[in-house]
């Protein structure tokens, strides 16, 4: 069985675990107070295996699904062996990274909370764009435009909302974890910066 296939079973059983049990919720969400003042380090993990709700969770695994597969291929094809380690790897460390930002502006504010996989579902949606950036992707899930002009939309618009602070989306995780997701295959070999830019000028 494919990894993102198995990250989605275990996310999926923990979050539906968690809709009945609201001091699973309260345990292990994502709250920076807690993390920073008690030390509860392990927040920064287990926030991404909990979602608010059946809508929350669904959209974020089936992102996960539609472009693991395709990451997965690439990784075994730009970078041979231990593909299935290696976008692992992708997810669980994109969960921190793409929450640090939240963690600093968010350390003293002990009603902060944030819940769910976004930031690493939008690390492997990047990472997908950095193999091929013309691949189409659909907007609204229903427009397809190509990869590289979704992602710059994708990161003005959570750069944005992020600013506004308008409603509960944890729009900072969402950028940085895309970000993280761009550049995660350059921390492995920098000289892919070849395959992304001949990708993008195939001319």
């Amino acid at each position: 069985m494919s990894i993102h296939i198995i990250i989605i079973i275990v996310v999926s059983l923990f979050s539906i675990a968690a809709f009945s049990r609201p001091e699973l919720m309260a345990k292990f969400q994502f709250n920076a107070w807690h993390i920073i003042h008690r030390k509860e380090y392990v927040r920064l993990l287990s926030h991404g295996f909990l979602h608010g709700d059946w809508m929350h969770l669904l959209i974020n695994m089936f992102v996960l699904y539609s472009f693991g597969g395709a990451v997965l291929f690439y990784f075994n094809y730009y970078l041979p062996g231990f593909d299935d380690l290696r976008f692992l790897l992708l997810f669980i460390t994109a969960l921190p990274v793409s929450s640090l930002y939240s963690l600093i502006k968010h350390r003293n504010n002990h009603y902060y909370n944030a819940i769910g996989a976004s930031g690493a579902v939008s690390a492997v949606v990047f990472a997908s764009i950095f193999f091929d950036p013309y691949n189409p992707v659909l907007l609204f899930a229903i427009i397809p435009i190509p990869g590289i002009i979704f992602g710059v939309l994708y990161l003005w618009y959570s750069a944005h909302m992020a600013r506004k602070q308008a409603d509960n989306i944890g729009h900072d995780a969402h950028f940085f974890g895309a970000v993280y997701g761009f550049i995660f295959p350059l921390l492995y070999e920098p000289k892919l910066i070849h395959v992304f830019l001949g990708q993008l000028f195939p001319f």
